[in-house]
């Protein structure tokens, strides 16, 4: 590129930054900060069950953690489609360290830097773009689970309007900046099946290419999923899942070293409830099932209930009560784990409503084959007998927590 063309689209940004008709500037993001500690002193260790996909969250997560996106529409067409760009830092610090932006407890990374064409014509409105992207992430909010989540560094074209339906489809080549390995990744969904009233199906496809690596393998995998609005004054979502070989993660890119002989799948309910304005609350129950060519066989149960209820506008008494089980080699694992938070809301009495600045209990109790589970994978956390229970198979920890999301 020449001089001259390089100084016309350096201008050309800067115009559609710094005109008058320049685009606001949008601004969102979400925070959870606190502090917490452990009955038997020192700092707050999480309750997290060996083999499960998640943990339930209130009370028992152990890290500063902020996202913040910043989004930028540059140029609006004469079509009326609009080309924006979009980043988002993500800066995380564990309970009992150092607040750093890197190191071993710590990281800062750019999780969301992408560019997009939107409400394209041409696309009978839907959208293309390129980058590292959020992307169709659907998520248990309790457990802060993402179960179906197609986020990527690729391109994608996003809601392609065809009748009545609506078309996506996304290739890419890494999850997230944490997969080592770059295996080329086809993701294709269809929504907007209308089934009742106020229900909706979408169906998804997931293509993992055979990577060129030695010992490695194609993989697969199919989801459907549907979606009830105005259920209890929320929505329910109900998902099935399956997948074969690196297609055996279910939504993620998995081990490519696992052939067609391996197989995983997945069952998932959840609901939100707001039946009055002091009364509401998530539910979700999980279960999957992964057959190993090599016997490691693994069955996962997963059922937990938040129920919020506000005693003012401003005050909120929060419970969450979860389970894990995990039947694996070695026995099966079993985690409770409960907690109460008397909470401050000053948006709402809601579910749904943040800010929330809470004060925390949990107690938590497990058994001896999650206690062998945690001495051999996560030597020194809560459950094992390195950790800061000294051996007992029951803690408690205690804290005060903000957590916040805007846009």
């Amino acid at each position: 590129m020449s001089f001259s063309k390089s100084g016309y689209v350096a201008g050309a940004v800067a115009y559609a930054l710094f005109s008058p008709e320049a685009f606001p500037l949008e601004f969102s993001g979400y925070v959870r900060s606190g502090v917490g500690g452990s009955t038997k002193g020192g700092a707050q260790s999480c309750f997290f069950l060996p083999g499960a996909k998640s943990k339930y969250r209130l009370g028992n997560e152990c890290e500063q953690y902020v996202e913040m996106e910043l989004r930028q529409d540059m140029f609006r067409l004469e079509d009326g489609s609009v080309i924006s760009l979009d980043g988002m830092a993500q800066v995380q610090s564990n309970y009992g360290h150092s607040l750093e932006f890197t190191g071993d407890h710590s990281f800062t990374r750019m999780n969301q830097i992408y560019a997009e064409w939107s409400n394209m014509p041409a696309l009978n409105g839907g959208s293309f773009w390129a980058g590292r992207r959020f992307y169709k992430r659907n998520d248990i909010n309790i457990s802060d689970y993402f179960y179906w989540n197609q986020s990527a560094t690729g391109f994608g074209f996003d809601q392609v309007a065809i009748g009545d339906l609506k078309y996506s489809y996304v290739f890419s080549r890494k999850d997230d900046v944490f997969q080592k390995p770059l295996i080329n990744r086809h993701d294709f969904n269809v929504e907007g099946f209308r089934t009742n009233p106020g229900g909706e199906v979408e169906l998804g496809v997931s293509y993992l290419d055979k990577p060129s690596s030695a010992n490695s393998h194609s993989g697969w995998s199919v989801a459907a999923q549907h979606k009830q609005e105005e259920f209890l004054g929320g929505v329910n979502k109900f998902a099935v899942q399956y997948g074969r070989g690196p297609g055996t993660a279910l939504g993620y890119t998995g081990d490519p070293t696992l052939d067609n002989s391996n197989e995983s799948w997945r069952v998932v309910e959840f609901f939100d409830w707001q039946v009055s304005p002091r009364f509401g609350g998530q539910f979700n129950i999980v279960y999957q099932k992964d057959k190993r060519s090599d016997g490691e066989d693994q069955n996962w149960l997963s059922v937990g209930v938040r129920p919020v209820y506000a005693l003012s506008d401003q005050f909120k008494l929060l419970t969450e009560l979860g389970r894990d089980q995990v039947e694996a080699p070695g026995g099966t694992r079993k985690l409770t784990k409960f907690t109460i938070a008397p909470t401050w809301s000053p948006s709402g009495p809601k579910f749904w409503d943040r800010p929330e600045v809470r004060l925390y209990y949990t107690y938590a109790k497990w058994n001896k084959a999650a206690q062998r589970a945690a001495n051999e994978f996560y030597a020194g956390s809560a459950l094992s007998e390195s950790g800061p229970f000294d051996g007992a198979l029951h803690g408690s920890n205690f804290g005060v927590q903000l957590e916040y999301w805007w846009k």
